[in-house]
């Protein structure tokens, strides 16, 4: 089945365009879903319940206010609202091109898959290839659905990506994370380096991972379709062991090289014995 675009827009740069449309990368028909029911069945709809007297707040009664001190609102009117919301052009402006790699995967917040709107598959590959070949991407803005996003425009096996980035402001710095210093001792670090490069590949394969809970949760459902009772195993907790580095680290190479030797050894087929019937002595 062919894929629905979720929206469109426009590459522009220098005095190229390129209409496109938008896909999501995501298959939302794989997601688990429950609903929320009343025990006999009946299905649930949220309400707004108000704080002081505990009323139903119906939708035209509802505006949205900042708190900007502790309780304490300022309110907004939907007329307001929409005169604070950027501009939808639905255009993709292209502002730089900077190595693929430079962008730090922290700043990634979801991506699309870009197609070529009707006419443009020739300036749609030529942007394409221009990237692929010069190893850069684009950083671009895009303005849709009242809001602004910064995006990276990234070329993709035959097609382009559009990744949605956060903005600097919208990020923790690592210096807010708590890291104490440690030495590292050098026969440890070659005994890591060894394990590293005992599981290593040279691609990624995501067929060989498959979502386990998912699975299971799919497993359970189905059995509680048939009728059956789910009883959950007791689960056994780890023990805080304290370890030592260097002997978890030599058990791992020796756990990791067993396995890959039995996965190379081809098992062997053993020959038939033949058997002769003896003759019983008279």
């Amino acid at each position: 089945m062919a894929a629905r675009a979720t929206g469109s827009g426009v590459i522009s740069f220098g005095m190229v365009s390129i209409p496109v449309k938008l896909y999501s990368t995501v298959d939302t028909t794989k997601t688990v879903r429950f609903n929320m029911l009343r025990k006999d069945g009946t299905r649930l709809k949220q309400q707004y319940i108000s704080a002081e007297d505990g009323a139903v707040v119906e939708r035209e009664d509802r505006v949205k206010g900042y708190e900007f001190a502790k309780g304490q609102f300022v309110l907004f009117t939907e007329e307001e609202m929409k005169a604070m919301d950027a501009k939808s052009t639905n255009e993709i402006t292209i502002h730089e091109f900077v190595p693929a790699e430079a962008v730090n995967a922290v700043y990634v917040e979801k991506t699309n898959f870009l197609g070529p709107d009707r006419g443009a598959a020739r300036s749609y590959h030529l942007l394409a290839e221009a990237m692929r070949q010069t190893g850069r991407s684009a950083l671009a803005t895009y303005a849709a659905r009242g809001k602004s996003y910064l995006v990276l425009i990234h070329p993709l096996d035959e097609g382009i990506i559009m990744i949605q980035l956060r903005h600097a402001e919208e990020l923790r710095s690592f210096d807010d994370v708590e890291i104490p210093d440690a030495d590292v001792k050098k026969a440890e670090l070659d005994l890591a380096i060894q394990l590293v490069d005992q599981v290593s590949s040279e691609s990624f394969e995501p067929d060989k991972y498959r979502d386990e809970v998912r699975d299971h949760m799919l497993d359970m459902i189905d059995k509680k379709v048939q009728g059956e009772e789910i009883v959950m195993a007791p689960q056994e907790r780890a023990e805080g062991k304290i370890i030592d580095i260097m002997e978890a680290l030599k058990a791992s190479l020796d756990a990791k090289g067993s396995v890959r030797k039995q996965a190379k050894r081809a098992p062997k087929k053993q020959p038939k014995k033949k058997t002769t019937a003896r003759r019983k002595k008279s």
